[in-house]
């Protein structure tokens, strides 16, 4: 049986993962009561703890890290825990994994070069792991470039692009081909008041700007030098984020499925901590026609 992440999932990062079991058990199965098709966690750490907690309490949603870090966690350690949870919650779990970024694994002590071959040499390990290698089929690949994004459909169920256009989903539908899985990131703020958008998610953009893998695939996709400079312009932020009521959001997250994508990770910035289940709930009816 095939995994399947439905049209739509949400993406958490770890900040605002809480730390009440309880919470995150009634927020994950009203997540799938809403119609969700699954749940992307960054910043995933190797023993996919905080996926199972998700899988404990669900029934059919998909639980997909986004990512793995291929530097900080060992690909045998990973492939156990992927084992331990897959036998327990069959075809639920989606191991993504990728490259990370120079700033935080080198902050780690680790040295961070040749990220493709990395990645190329970690899923080589996945492949090896004893005593069973992680599927094929039940991994991804974070994937910006031409290279990653065709490595991710070869080796892979397929590509998760982060921070990321309709325009940039086009291009990875090319380079993939009919058939893998394309699941881009998608970043939201519900919210019509542009000062209130641009207060939110300026700070996020800005962020993601001090990161050169970022950096370098937003001028691959068409940006300029002025766009990508300080906070980013204002062009920048409003194509990086869907901004509005719920049916504008879900007009932005149709032009990624026309585009290719298969699967859209819904991130709701709010500029707050925990999780954003009132934003969840307003997007369910919308994002169901998407």
């Amino acid at each position: 049986m095939a995994i399947d992440v439905g049209r739509a999932g949400v993406w958490v990062g770890a900040r605002n993962w809480p730390d009440d079991a309880g919470e995150v058990a009634d927020a994950f199965a009203e997540l799938e009561g809403l119609g969700y098709g699954a749940a992307w966690l960054g910043g995933a750490e190797g023993d996919l703890v905080r996926p199972a907690r998700i899988l404990a309490a669900t029934t059919r949603l998909v639980a997909a890290t986004g990512i793995v870090n291929v530097w900080t966690e060992p690909a045998d350690e990973v492939a156990a825990a992927f084992h331990r949870v897959d036998g327990e919650y069959p075809d639920r779990l989606l191991l993504g994994i990728g490259a990370g970024h120079a700033k935080f694994v080198e902050q780690s002590g680790r040295q961070y070069r040749r990220p493709y071959s990395k990645v190329v040499a970690y899923l080589d390990e996945l492949d090896a792991a004893a005593p069973a290698p992680v599927p094929v089929a039940s991994r991804a690949v974070a994937a910006l470039g031409p290279r990653t994004v065709r490595l991710a459909g070869e080796r892979s169920l397929g590509a998760h692009p982060y921070l990321v256009t309709p325009g940039h989903t086009r291009l990875a539908r090319d380079v993939l081909g009919a058939g893998p899985l394309l699941a881009p990131e998608q970043k939201v703020v519900l919210s019509a008041d542009e000062d209130d958008v641009h207060r939110i998610a300026g700070p996020v953009v800005e962020f993601y700007l001090g990161l050169p893998n970022y950096v370098n695939n937003l001028r691959r996709i068409g940006f300029t030098d002025d766009d990508v400079r300080g906070p980013g312009s204002k062009r920048l932020v409003d194509a990086l984020i869907a901004w509005g009521d719920p049916d504008t959001v879900a007009a932005r997250i149709a032009e990624h499925h026309a585009a290719g994508a298969d699967h859209v990770c819904v991130q709701v910035l709010t500029g707050r901590g925990g999780l954003p289940r009132d934003a969840w709930r307003a997007l369910a009816p919308a994002l169901a026609s998407a």
